[in-house]
């Protein structure tokens, strides 16, 4: 009889907290508009300008939700969070979804009370190394002082590489990528090791990028998504299936400039089921018709999310790789959406 009432009680209390997690969309409807924690500054991942307008790939994933649940893309406040922010922010309701260039790791799955939604940018963890330190490799640092942010993911794959290849470094850790690139840029480091969607980004922001090369090794899976709060099953699915919607319309070749022609005018089933002519998959989610409609049309496929923030003619020039689509070189891919 007590492991009865105390199964019992476990389930209750189980019960009792999703129960108190739920309701984000019926929160953010009431509020009129989502919050979404980002980082401090990344570009093309998310940045601010002079007028705290945000625009980066993490920022276009919050905005396509905001779209797709709100009608408008523009219904979004961003709170810009530190690593160390990052994950209490999103645990105590302070931001609806946590959109911030995070790692999608076991532990993080299931011991912090988070569910990842999917991934919009498969990464690695890599090294920005000084050119003048002269060296090719990254098996050449032995010795090296690296530049590291704290509470990352990289923190952790640094030491296993290092141990691996029998190589001794010391760090120098900083709270933001800022901070981060001052201090490398700065000269109090020889080495500054991120994923390298990063090295990337901080190395467009240096005074002299051509001073600093980004080493032909990746020694990381870093595949970064959104995350929401567990317990809440609903929201996490308006999430996720609006990030895989976006990836499904750059594969059905639904783009923000002919959504509206392929709306009114496709035979394709699997066009019309997307853009809530047949099949209601809206009414599944909670959601109007014309969600996905109004992510594609607001802010694009995730092709253009990708080409407008991180590709090629940007100063990051970073190519599609593993992020193009499974049929075309990469690996991403959406389940059907039927």
């Amino acid at each position: 009889m007590k492991k009865s009432i105390t199964v019992f009680g476990v389930m209750a209390v189980s019960m009792i907290a999703a129960t108190a997690q739920a309701g984000t969309l019926e929160d953010v409807k009431a509020r009129g508009s989502l919050s979404c924690g980002v980082n401090t500054g990344v570009p093309g991942f998310s940045q601010p300008d002079e007028k705290n307008n945000w625009t980066g790939l993490d920022v276009d994933t919050c905005r396509a939700v905001a779209a797709a649940v709100l009608g408008d893309a523009n219904k979004v406040s961003f709170k810009p969070l530190t690593t160390k922010e990052r994950f209490t922010a999103l645990q105590s309701g302070e931001i609806d979804v946590l959109a911030r260039n995070t790692t999608w790791t076991q532990t993080r799955d299931t011991s912090l009370g988070l569910n990842f939604v999917g991934v919009n940018y498969y990464d690695g963890q890599g090294f920005l190394a000084h050119k003048a330190l002269g060296v090719m490799s990254a098996k050449e640092l032995d010795g090296a002082s690296v530049c590291i942010q704290a509470g990352t993911t990289t923190e952790l794959n640094l030491a296993d590489y290092f141990r691996l290849h029998g190589m001794k470094y010391s760090s120098v850790v900083f709270d933001t990528p800022e901070q981060t690139r001052e201090g490398f840029e700065s000269g109090r480091c020889d080495i500054f090791t991120s994923d390298q969607s990063q090295l990337y980004a901080i190395r467009s922001k240096m005074a002299d990028p051509a001073s600093a090369v980004v080493l032909p090794e990746v020694i990381s899976k870093e595949p970064l998504g959104p995350v929401v709060r567990q317990g809440d099953d609903a929201w996490f699915n308006i999430v996720k299936w609006t990030l895989f919607a976006q990836i499904e319309a750059e594969e059905l070749g639904i783009s923000s400039a002919n959504v509206d022609d392929l709306k009114a005018n496709t035979n394709n089933p699997g066009i019309k089921r997307i853009l809530g002519t047949e099949d209601n998959a809206g009414e599944r989610l909670g959601l109007s018709a014309d969600w996905a409609y109004n992510a594609i049309k607001q802010v694009g496929n995730y092709g253009e999310m990708f080409e407008r923030n991180v590709g090629p003619n940007t100063p990051l020039a970073i190519s599609r790789g593993l992020n193009a689509q499974w049929n075309n070189g990469g690996i991403l891919y959406a389940p059907p959406l039927r």
